[in-house]
């Protein structure tokens, strides 16, 4: 759609005449102040919670913890990031995000490196579920404070830009977490895993600080924008707004469709995070021969989903189609999967498999993202958005626990690949069952 359609649609909804300023450099002046520092909170905070998948290459042997105990102690940090999801995103409605996401990043990053001194797994629990409490809340917090400055017509390809985060955390972060833990290791009597979580969690901190400074809560508080630009993002926003009539907290947590979308959304983040934690593994055992090697190789999937989502969403906003785009990543993820356990055997095929994988995978976040943000608007899109993640991340728990326990189970990763597979499938039968309706604007 043109910067001119827009705008004339714009102007159409609210009753007003077009707005002759050129949104096109309207948006890309705020695209550019937002999204790339957003996208560098969102590598850390992806990072902080991930890197535990790096770190159990030695610290299951230096804490003498099973796979399941480990499973359950990645998975915890979800359990308390379900509990204080919805608060915090109300009350990042309330204040700001400013100041919210600012507070978020400083709790988490010292928590994240705290990770470097527990010594039992009793410690390991209650670290991670820490960090949970502590990260609650940015994600959903982010995905909310961007449908203050965009249209819905714009939202998939931004989206898309700040999820990107998530495999480039895995591009830059795979070789910085297998290179700390190489060289790092026993430094001042450290194992390298207690350096990475040091070296990877204090940035955090002082990002958190200069969030404080940088963020703008609303366009009409925005010093660098000026006035006539203020009042073309309001009207915008405005006229998109008017349009749903779903406003309440109470809609944003028992509706049907949020209740839908959150069945689908734990379903995709089942394989996200089952191969996040989980993918450094398979390949130690597939032959890589160090952490290092590790996370160089992790950095190959990650590095092709960037294109494959910016790519499949970008044409999700052109054509303004989302439910197809969304189930057919889902089911090339789910496929991937599959090929991952079927060339076993052979390192070329089963990177390639998970190429695929990951492409699949991270090409429905930023897509699903364009559903809720649809018809949930106010308060509504506060709790519900925060709902809706925080429900669908207790799969961090559900696919780290099932495949540590099939692993135990089964001397095998095979098992939990299959379990991944299978939910990504039945969340794309879920996302088609969602009518043209459903959802404004988005069939």
């Amino acid at each position: 759609m043109s910067s001119s359609a827009i705008a004339s649609h714009s102007a159409i909804a609210t009753g007003a005449s077009p707005i002759s300023l050129d949104e096109s450099a309207l948006y890309r002046k705020i695209t550019w102040r937002l999204i790339p520092f957003l996208f560098v909170c969102y590598v850390l905070s992806y990072l902080d919670r991930s890197n535990v998948g790096f770190a159990k290459l030695q610290m299951l042997d230096d804490l003498q913890m099973s796979s399941a105990v480990y499973g359950l102690g990645a998975g915890i940090f979800f359990v308390g990031y379900f509990i204080f999801e919805v608060p915090s995103n109300l009350i990042l409605h309330r204040v700001g995000a400013r100041r919210w996401i600012a507070r978020i990043m400083v709790s988490w990053g010292l928590l994240s490196a705290a990770t470097a001194f527990v010594t039992n797994p009793t410690s390991f629990y209650v670290i991670r579920f820490l960090l949970g409490v502590a990260e609650a809340g940015f994600f959903p917090g982010v995905i909310l404070y961007l449908t203050y400055w965009y249209p819905a017509e714009r939202r998939g390809r931004i989206v898309a830009m700040f999820i990107a985060a998530i495999p480039i955390s895995g591009v830059i972060g795979g070789p910085i977490s297998g290179a700390i833990m190489t060289y790092a290791d026993q430094i001042w009597q450290l194992r390298g895993w207690q350096w990475m979580f040091l070296l990877e969690g204090l940035p955090t901190v002082i990002l958190g600080i200069v969030t404080w400074f940088y963020l703008t809560d609303r366009p009409s508080e925005a010093k660098w924008l000026t006035s006539e630009q203020k009042q073309t993002v309001a009207h915008i926003i405005e006229a998109g707004e008017r349009d749903k009539p779903d406003t309440s907290v109470k809609s944003g947590l028992v509706g049907a469709k949020v209740l839908l979308l959150c069945a689908v959304y734990f379903l995709l983040l089942m394989g996200l995070y089952g191969l996040g934690f989980w993918l450094p593994t398979i390949l130690s055992a597939a032959g890589a021969k160090s952490p290092l090697q590790v996370g160089l190789l992790t950095a190959i999937p990650y590095g092709c989903s960037v294109v494959a989502m910016i790519v499949v969403s970008r044409h999700s906003d052109k054509v303004l189609e989302r439910r197809w785009h969304l189930a057919i990543a889902a089911v090339a993820g789910a496929a991937g999967l599959v090929g991952s356990v079927l060339a076993f055997n052979n390192e070329v095929l089963a990177m390639i498999a998970f190429c695929v994988a990951t492409m699949g995978i991270m090409s429905t976040l930023p897509l699903f993202w364009t559903l809720p943000t649809a018809f949930l608007g106010g308060l509504a899109a506060a709790a519900g958005i925060a709902f809706i993640t925080s429900v669908g991340n207790l799969a961090g728990f559900a696919s780290s626990y099932a495949i540590g326990w099939l692993k135990e189970l089964t001397s095998s990763t095979e098992a939990g690949m299959y379990l991944l597979a299978g939910s990504l499938v039945l969340a794309a039968i879920l996302v088609l069952s969602i009518t043209s309706q459903g959802v404004r604007k988005i069939s």
